[in-house]
């Protein structure tokens, strides 16, 4: 099957970005100058007929941990109407929940040492310390996005037990060892387009902080990683099961090591603008995916 044309593709968003990001809108800028079609929907506008597009391409729905199970039903609904999605339904509904890194550190990668706290259970601030042998720590809901609900605790914050507490009645945690190495390099995001390294970005956070986010004061620049971390990104997404548009791997180093944050396959933020070739390679993975289906599922 050959690319048409004028593919014409979705950029699937959340409402309060439903004009594009300048990332995004830079992107479709550039398929747009190689006669593509781009247009940006919100996800959850049930106007949008989804079927009328050659690829549906999920990018900013950044609200999605606020309603997932929503979220989640418009995925299958897409599924359901076979749609091509990228990535494909079955990665994003298991992204979703950061359980995954229960999966692929089962697989052999090596992760940040996580303890997963399931929602109305109890747990104790100075046991988690201990199992996980850390004198700070980083809790978040294992649904969120953009450091949505992080905060850190130190040993001895009695006001942090009872937020705890209250967090766990109504969701599910994860909870984290604060790496020094966080706050010290910061992490590297090694972008990949069709399973192929493309470019890298190392974000470091605002003195005092750990979130890394350019919004939160964080700062972001283009840098080249060493091979071994680009190995075991390579490693991460080889655990993978199916195939892919983009991933963002998210890694931080440790003694020359790789180890794994965050494998981002939902709507993660690409650094297009870090790296000029960066769209071409975004647009040959898409026609792609586009030109045979069937390949890739």
């Amino acid at each position: 099957m050959s690319l048409k044309a004028e593919p014409h593709v979705a950029f699937a968003t959340g409402r309060k970005w439903h004009r594009l990001t300048e990332e995004d809108q830079l992107a479709a800028d550039h398929l747009r100058r190689h006669g593509w079609q781009v247009t940006p929907a919100c996800w959850d506008d049930r106007k949008v007929d989804w079927r009328a597009f050659d690829a549906v391409v999920i990018r900013s729905c950044w609200d999605y941990h606020l309603r997932p199970d929503e979220f989640q039903a418009w995925l299958e609904s897409l599924a359901t109407e076979r749609c091509s999605v990228w990535n494909p339904v079955p990665l994003l509904v298991w992204n979703r929940r950061k359980t995954y890194l229960e999966e692929l550190r089962g697989a052999g990668v090596e992760t940040v040492p996580t303890i997963f706290l399931a929602a109305g259970s109890t747990a104790d601030l100075g046991e988690l310390m201990d199992r996980l042998g850390a004198a700070e720590l980083v809790i978040k809901p294992t649904v969120s996005a953009s450091a949505h609900g992080l905060w850190t605790v130190s040993a001895g914050d009695s006001d942090s037990r009872d937020r705890l507490q209250k967090d766990l009645r109504t969701q599910e945690l994860m909870v984290q060892p604060l790496l020094g190495e966080v706050r010290e390099t910061g992490e590297w995001s090694l972008m990949f387009f069709g399973g192929e390294f493309s470019h890298a970005v190392r974000k470091v956070p605002k003195a005092g902080d750990i979130r890394v986010q350019e919004e939160l004061g964080g700062t972001v620049t283009a840098e080249t990683p060493p091979p071994a971390l680009v190995e075991a990104a390579r490693q991460v997404l080889a655990q993978v099961d199916g195939p892919t548009l983009y991933a963002r791997v998210d890694l931080i180093e440790i003694d020359g090591r790789g180890v794994l944050m965050e494998l981002e396959l939902i709507e993660p933020w690409l650094f297009f603008q870090h790296d000029a070739g960066s769209y071409e390679r975004f647009r040959q993975a898409l026609a792609a995916r586009i030109a045979w289906p069937d390949r890739f599922g």
